[in-house]
């Protein structure tokens, strides 16, 4: 798949759509952040994603991991 015409493609389902604007990026961010919230495995996230290594996943998605904490600290 050509990345370019990826980009336009979906920016122009969304133009149709009359939602506001947001990148195929955005989604992308989006998924990610959404499975890390649902406690996905990050080695599953990362591979979703293409990541070369889970350890990038964690880096960019670690936002999401204070409330991973919080839970954990909770469990008995």
């Amino acid at each position: 798949m050509n990345p370019a015409a990826t980009s336009k493609a979906f920016a122009l389902l969304v133009s149709k759509s009359g939602i506001r604007r947001v990148s195929f990026h955005a989604c992308r961010h989006t998924h990610a952040t959404l499975l890390m919230g649902a406690n996905v495995h990050p080695k599953v996230v990362s591979e979703r994603l293409g990541h070369a290594t889970v350890g990038i996943t964690l880096d960019t998605y670690s936002h999401v991991l204070p409330a991973m904490q919080e839970e954990a600290a909770n469990r008995r």
